[in-house]
């Protein structure tokens, strides 16, 4: 009798230590449930109250990205004197030139330009042609057989109503798409997949709720906080499953999102941002100007810290449940300490990355203020790197505040759950008695 007991004392334990996470207590779901399920019916409400039904229409300004586009191919490319297609000699340090491209000169000496000839291949002129000339220090050089995009200006005279605009990326890019999702789906298998039906999810919200719904001139933050909610449910949700440590999580980046919110609005209005600092947020609010720009500015932030917010809360959760499976018998207390140790290295880790993150994306903008020998005053408090800094600094700071918050709910949660894993250890646990001998409480 004893070893068969022994042997189903082993048996049980190792089914927790490696298994899936014992569920908690009915009070404890209830609990969570009264948490969460009014939180997901206000963004079911804000979905349907906010829903934009598409993008409004207007008439096309030919700016920036608002012009009409077709695909077309460069069937040929000859090489000429610039004078011969009357193509104007750029100034140094012009839009167009490179220092690192020396410019192509014939036997004569003379400067020569690339003249493509390039065939429309989509939209209602297919197969009409029109000649593209490409100065020889241009950073964009055409070749045979290259697809490119034009843009095509009904106004402009015959000759002129179609010009190159950029090169056609499609297939690389789709290429690059496939190899994500093949190493994703290998390495994660079924959490992989679910985890790629989330992220198509989540876009399908960002393109089809958030963009359009603030085109229309609904306010930004309102709109952005109702879709982080979305996103949020149901990236977790799909690939943590329906759990009360999926549920943990979801508080937690809940309440540091409303953080965020919170110091973001304060500071970007303290600082007086306006959230119009380049031209992609000029020709917003010169086709928009009903649109809050500062608002969106806020928007932004809040949905680009919901994806490291998620990672941190989830990784969190995580640990203190393993901990309470590995110890059953730890409190609340031990957990929390224990949990916000692997949550420092974290933090340490992940401030860094985001940080570098946001450096990248504005490397050409400091490498600028360096060219100019600014000093780190003035280059701060521009208006397009305070912007960066705040966005940094407040998505930094509720990711660190998620930290000990997501930790201290896990730890209560499941050190409060007396029905399942952690009744069956304290009941077995070993009693110290006063002359120091051991025994085991009865079930």
């Amino acid at each position: 009798m004893v070893p068969e007991q022994s042997g189903h004392q082993h048996t049980h334990s190792h089914a927790h230590a490696h298994g899936p996470a014992a569920p908690v207590s009915k009070h404890l779901r209830k609990v969570i449930a009264a948490v969460l399920i009014p939180f997901a019916a206000a963004v079911v409400v804000g979905l349907a109250l906010l829903w934009p039904g598409g993008a409004p229409a207007h008439e096309r300004t030919g700016v920036g990205f608002d012009r009409q586009t077709q695909q077309a191919k460069v069937v040929n490319v000859d090489q000429v004197d610039c004078k011969d297609v009357n193509a104007a000699q750029l100034p140094a340090g012009g839009e167009s030139t490179s220092p690192a491209r020396e410019p192509v000169t014939g036997e004569s000496g003379a400067r020569l330009c690339g003249k493509a000839t390039i065939e429309v291949t989509s939209g209602k002129d297919r197969g009409r042609t029109f000649i593209e000339v490409v100065q020889p220090d241009a950073p964009r050089q055409l070749r045979e057989g290259q697809g490119v995009v034009v843009s095509y200006a009904p106004a402009a005279p015959h000759d002129l109503q179609y010009s190159v605009t950029d090169i056609n990326r499609k297939f690389p890019m789709a290429l690059l798409a496939g190899i994500f999702a093949v190493v994703v789906v290998v390495v994660g298998r079924l959490r992989g997949v679910m985890a790629l039906v989330a992220l198509a999810l989540s876009f399908a919200v960002l393109t089809l709720f958030i963009l359009p719904a603030i085109l229309q001139g609904s306010n930004p933050l309102l709109v952005a906080v109702v879709g982080a909610g979305a996103i949020m449910l149901i990236a977790l949700y799909i690939c943590h499953g329906l759990t009360a440590r999926t549920s943990v999580a979801v508080i937690g980046t809940l309440i540091s999102l409303l953080l965020i919110g919170l110091l973001g609005s304060l500071f970007i209005g303290w600082a007086s941002l306006s959230g119009n600092t380049d031209d992609s947020t000029g020709l917003i609010h010169g086709l928009y100007p009903h649109i809050d720009m500062s608002g969106l500015l806020l928007a932004g932030v809040i949905i680009g810290s919901l994806g490291v917010l998620d990672d941190v809360t989830v990784t969190q959760t995580s640990a203190v449940w393993e901990l309470h499976q590995a110890d059953p018998t730890m409190h609340a207390k031990q957990l929390y300490r224990a949990g916000i140790r692997i949550g420092r290295d974290h933090i340490a880790s992940v401030v860094n990355t985001l940080v570098l993150a946001y450096a990248g994306a504005a490397l050409p903008l400091l490498l600028l203020f360096s060219i100019a020998q600014s000093s780190v005053g003035t280059v701060t408090n521009s208006e397009l790197v305070a912007e960066e800094i705040v966005r940094t600094l407040v998505g930094s700071i509720g990711l660190v505040a998620s930290v000990p918050v997501t930790t201290a709910l896990a730890a209560l949660v499941v050190s409060a759950d007396r029905t399942g894993l952690g009744a069956e250890a304290l009941a077995s646990a070993p009693v110290r008695t006063g002359r120091g001998r051991r025994r085991r409480t009865r079930s």
